[in-house]
């Protein structure tokens, strides 16, 4: 035990909440088997931290400290429960001995994270619940975070999780790693979450940093499970052909193993870019001022090979393109040595198997670095006609950027102060606020 002060005790106890929430709730979830109940002995042991540990000083493991007390706020509840309904008697001592029997934490593949995620994406549960869901409980983000992800509001977002927490408990859907049979159907929503926490941690949606690296971390991490979970091991080999190779995309509701590769492929291949992201004071720093030194050449590595082994297949889909068009980036020398040419093509295969604004977007992006700007606006100013991009700021900053080049300076403007007005992150803000201060 170390002794703390209260304050540096709710630092400290914050901190574990963003690391280590998901990983406590999943495993309160396994031992209580009820995802309410453990929310709630979760929030409750948090507390008692706030309150013992300035005195008693802080654990030597807080995680586990914070489990065992989660365990006995549930059956403390269950057991004043019980005082008003008996038939909840045997439910207690049944999760007396479960809790008093259950196992150590351990590295298995089935870890507990990996069992939450695959109850709360369900396939009784309507598909925008189990992401929106999953992003709430396992991974820890805020509902705000989660609506921008979507593109949708606050309140949507938290009358879905509402609704399919509910779903879960009257449905009685199991804890579980589905079978191998099942996996097919159930991974489409896991992998769309995993993504999605990845790009969270990636561009954070709002605060004083660009990155959160626990949440790409954990994002990767979750994705070697699910390659770990494939039925037959699927080995990366060194060399890595052109993503262009003709091969035809063969569309399937089921998600094969391709996409759990180039799904893992696509998140090395960006995360070996972070360090060089922003500056050592915190200043964000686009990818043509990037110092390409200090991309991570082992993350690259892999990355491409696991790219490969899913082009392989010739059934891969929407990961296994963006890994490609990310791995041409990553191969690059500089920002003019670029293929575009080959990461337009890739944008336009990805456009026919995913249609979406923000792909139609990324592709406008790349045909100003092949054709020019003029042509980059015509299609970014046709994606913003449709609509859907009026609150992405990035759609605005892309416009500014263009008119910029274009010395169109007064449109320049307007389309930054809308980008500005848009986004939360504070790094995107002083950088929006300075691409404003040098136009004349």
């Amino acid at each position: 035990m170390s002794e703390h002060s209260t304050e540096q005790i709710r630092e400290l106890l914050d901190s574990h909440y963003r690391v280590d929430s998901g990983r406590i709730l999943a495993t309160l979830t396994r031992l209580l088997g009820d995802l309410d109940l453990a929310e709630e002995a979760m929030h409750e042991a948090f507390a008692a931290a706030l309150t013992l540990w300035p005195k008693s000083g802080v654990p030597n493991n807080p995680r586990p400290w914070l489990i065992s007390t989660a365990r006995f706020k549930a059956i403390d509840s269950l057991r004043r429960r019980t005082r008003f309904d008996a038939s909840q008697d045997e439910l207690v001592r049944h999760l007396e001995a479960r809790i008093n029997e259950a196992p150590e934490e351990n590295d298995e593949i089935e870890d507990d994270r990996l069992r939450l995620i695959f109850t709360c994406c369900h396939p009784a549960l309507p598909p925008e619940a189990r992401v929106a869901l999953t992003l709430r409980e396992v991974c820890g983000l805020t509902t705000e975070e989660i609506a921008k992800a979507f593109l949708t509001t606050p309140r949507t977002l938290a009358q879905r999780i509402v609704r399919a927490k509910a779903k879960i408990r009257e449905e009685s859907i199991p804890y579980e790693v589905p079978a191998p049979r099942e996996l097919p159907e159930r991974l489409g929503a896991v992998l769309q979450v995993i993504y999605l926490v990845f790009n969270e941690g990636y561009s954070a949606a709002a605060g004083a940093e660009v990155t959160r690296a626990e949440l790409t971390g954990e994002a990767i991490r979750l994705g070697r499970l699910l390659v770990e979970l494939q039925p037959e091991p699927l080995v990366p080999s060194p060399k890595v052909p052109s993503p262009l190779v003709p091969s035809p995309l063969v569309p399937s509701p089921e998600v094969p193993s391709p996409e759990v590769l180039g799904l893992l492929s696509l998140m090395l291949l960006q995360e070996s870019r972070r360090a060089a992201r922003t500056s050592p004071t915190g200043e964000l720093i686009l990818l043509e001022h990037q110092d390409r030194s200090l991309w991570n050449r082992e993350q690259i590595a892999e990355g491409v090979a696991l790219l490969e082994q899913a082009l392989k297949s010739r059934r891969f889909g929407p990961y296994t393109l963006q890994a490609a068009i990310a791995a041409v980036h990553a191969e690059a020398k500089s920002v003019v040595a670029t293929d575009w040419r080959q990461i337009v093509a890739l944008y336009g295969r990805l456009l026919r198997i995913q249609p979406s604004p923000v792909v139609e977007l990324n592709r406008a992006v790349a045909i100003a670095m092949r054709d020019g700007p003029e042509a980059g606006l015509t299609h970014i100013d046709a994606v913003l006609e449709q609509g859907e991009l009026a609150n992405y700021y990035l759609a605005h900053s892309a416009r500014a950027d263009m008119c910029r080049r274009l010395g169109r300076t007064a449109e320049a403007r307007s389309s930054y102060e809308k980008a500005l007005a848009l986004t939360q992150q504070e790094p995107e803000r002083q950088f929006l606020q300075e691409r404003i201060r040098q136009l004349k």
